[in-house]
């Protein structure tokens, strides 16, 4: 693969949640969150992201919303650069001009939310993406947004077991990843989201004898007070 101008290889992304032979874990860096609150609200994205690859992370999650999770677009630069592994940007993604500028910021991949998009929008957005040399994790919370996601190409996909992201309440099904997983198609990279390896939540072994082949992990990473000894526990 070709880098381009920020040494960025297209389909780095992809590649590494497919190179190990267990779960890749998708490491999340956020301050905060609408129903949560504060989770780590003084926490440096530098240190974090190289304290989730010195873990084993096979990713980076990167919240870039600042109203919602205290994020920005500089985090996702200082964590990709402290911690070489391939950035996701995590935001709510509606236009060309959110593409371009996850782009700019350096991102790896970005975010495609199915429920936040008409059928068009989510296949131009995908192909956008594509073009720019950047993965797209495309996110579904039901049978019919994965189709969605299929129809429009995506490759990447995730199951959210969140209710609703934007909201204060805190309504999780944590059921949904394992019930959804069969519904795959045999290319898709499957990846669960939300509520992974927090109490009462999904654990990692579940989502390992779902078929998943990452899980992205905020909460239980953010909390944890040593990130490092954590992602080994849920890589164990």
């Amino acid at each position: 693969m070709e880098a381009d101008a920020r040494g960025r290889r297209a389909g780095r992304f992809k590649q590494a949640l497919l190179a190990g032979e267990d779960v890749a874990i998708i490491a999340e860096i956020k301050r905060r969150s609408p129903s949560r609150g504060n989770l780590n609200a003084g926490l440096d994205p530098a240190d974090l992201a190289a304290a989730y690859r010195d873990g084993g992370a096979a990713c980076l999650s990167v919240l870039t919303n600042e109203e919602m999770f205290g994020g920005s677009g500089d985090d996702l630069a200082a964590a990709a650069e402290a911690s070489g592994l391939p950035v996701l940007r995590k935001d709510f993604i509606t236009t060309d001009e959110d593409v371009h500028e996850s782009h700019q910021m350096g991102a790896d991949a970005l975010l495609l939310i199915v429920a936040d998009l008409d059928a068009a929008q989510l296949a131009e957005l995908h192909e956008l993406a594509l073009s720019l040399g950047m993965d797209v994790l495309t996110e579904v919370k039901s049978e019919a947004e994965l189709e969605a996601a299929i129809e429009a190409g995506a490759d990447i996909i995730g199951v959210n077991q969140r209710e609703k992201p934007k909201s204060a309440a805190f309504t999780m099904d944590y059921q949904r990843a394992k019930r959804m997983a069969p519904l795959f198609p045999a290319h898709a990279v499957k990846v669960a989201e939300s509520g992974i390896a927090v109490p009462g939540g999904t654990t990692m072994a579940e989502v390992r004898d779902a078929g998943y082949d990452a899980a992205l992990i905020g909460e239980a990473l953010v909390t944890s007070g040593d990130p490092v000894k954590r992602l080994r526990e849920l890589l164990a």
